[in-house]
């Protein structure tokens, strides 16, 4: 999708997000199948083996109850990603889990951190901002949708609730908005008319032409040479009378 192209659907918008989210649905059944319990690779702030949660920690979760709540938002933010910025979708989700968990690892608890929660945070945090700055109507009103759905989930930013990663909510907001500030020409714009372009001569315009420079309306102009336009009409007379 280049700046000017409309938005287009595709199987990826549905395909990847419900495959994520499968995944990590599998990862929980799997646990629980078999008696695992993968938390051990979560990210660790503050050890070298904690690093390796910035990979595993978005495909677990500790219960249903985190699962669940984790699935819905991740598959509706993720499928508007997809669907309204398809050629930079990956690379927010690639570097988003990268990035929220490494700054997770500098800033958390010595605890495990779990789940796709920072991820999630990224996406409200981009989805948000990116519609603002953008200016475009249809990335505004997304925005907004947003709020309307999440936007309450900005109180998990700060340490309000016992056993909830804060520090993974607020790493993800953080990267979420330096995400909407670097990728700027990657996005759908608004249409510009020709009067916003700078090649634009109102002198030219053919309804303008009608107004003197106070705005008054020119009862009779004269037509130039080039304007006018004459039409012939040709009768063929009926060889057949009656």
């Amino acid at each position: 999708m280049t700046a000017r192209q409309p938005f287009k659907f595709s199987t990826g918008v549905i395909a990847y997000p419900i495959l994520f989210v499968l995944i990590i649905w599998l990862v929980f059944w799997f646990e629980v199948r078999f008696g695992f319990n993968f938390s051990k690779y979560g990210i660790y702030p503050g050890t070298f083996k904690g690093l390796r949660g910035l990979f595993f920690s978005p495909f677990i979760h500790g219960d249903m109850e985190h699962l669940y709540h984790n699935s819905i938002p991740l598959l509706v933010l993720s499928m508007a990603l997809f669907y309204f910025y398809r050629t930079i979708a990956w690379k927010v989700l690639f570097w988003g889990i990268l990035l929220s968990g490494f700054l997770t690892w500098c800033i958390g608890r010595p605890s495990y951190h779990i789940g796709a929660s920072g991820l999630i945070y990224v996406l409200i945090s981009f989805t948000f901002f990116k519609g603002i700055f953008a200016k475009y109507y249809r990335l505004i009103a997304l925005s907004l949708v947003v709020v309307f759905l999440y936007g309450s989930m900005v109180w998990y930013t700060i340490p309000i609730e016992e056993g909830i990663s804060w520090e993974g909510h607020l790493s993800g907001l953080l990267v979420g908005l330096l995400f909407a500030l670097l990728f700027k020409k990657t996005i759908a714009k608004p249409k510009k008319y020709d009067w916003e372009e700078g090649h634009y001569d109102e002198a030219e315009d053919p309804f303008l032409r009608h107004f003197d420079e106070d705005g008054n309306f020119i009862e009779a102009m004269e037509e130039d040479e080039d304007d006018k336009t004459t039409i012939n009409y040709t009768y063929k007379a009926r060889k057949d009378k009656l």
